[in-house]
């Protein structure tokens, strides 16, 4: 199973301003959607909760003690090990946040799919400093024609 990280992140690594994604960009979530379309999404609660509507054609696993508070129609487990036990026939799965998730997976990560936004944005949730010792990049496509530009980028561990 290839774990994989999907995230939108800002220059100075900010991905969260209280429990909020703090930008708006037309067409940027398109990549997301693409990805993780019939696949897992693994996510904390916070994370869950912030997206304020379902991922329709997604498997979505929720990383929660707090079980009977989150909608039934989703997985809800108290470990990020038990999310990806449950994954564990599949050929990837992504990681979608929070800044914890994100954080306490990225040694585990094969893939780091990142879209990159093209300014420094208040914020206080970051993602991890990506380690260019063990990954490399594989896949850059720059967006230019959005209110702020962004870039696509795949990184692979070495």
């Amino acid at each position: 199973m290839v774990i994989s990280h999907i995230v939108a992140v800002a220059k100075n690594n900010v991905i969260g301003n209280d429990n909020d994604i703090p930008w708006k960009i037309p067409g940027e979530q398109q990549r997301f959607k693409a990805l993780t379309m019939d696949k897992y999404v693994v996510m904390g609660r916070k994370t869950y909760e912030s997206l304020g509507k379902e991922l329709k054609g997604r498997k979505v696993i929720i990383v929660s003690r707090r079980e009977n508070q989150l909608n039934k129609k989703h997985i809800t487990v108290p470990s990020i090990e038990e999310a990806l036990e449950i994954c564990c026939n599949e050929q990837e799965v992504f990681i979608a946040g929070g800044g914890e998730i994100y954080k306490s997976t990225m040694e585990m990560a094969h893939k780091l799919y990142v879209t990159e936004i093209d300014a420094e944005i208040k914020g206080n949730v970051y993602y991890p400093e990506i380690d260019d010792t063990k990954y490399e990049k594989t896949y850059s496509e720059q967006i230019e024609n959005a209110t702020i530009p962004y870039t696509y980028m795949t990184y692979e561990r070495k």
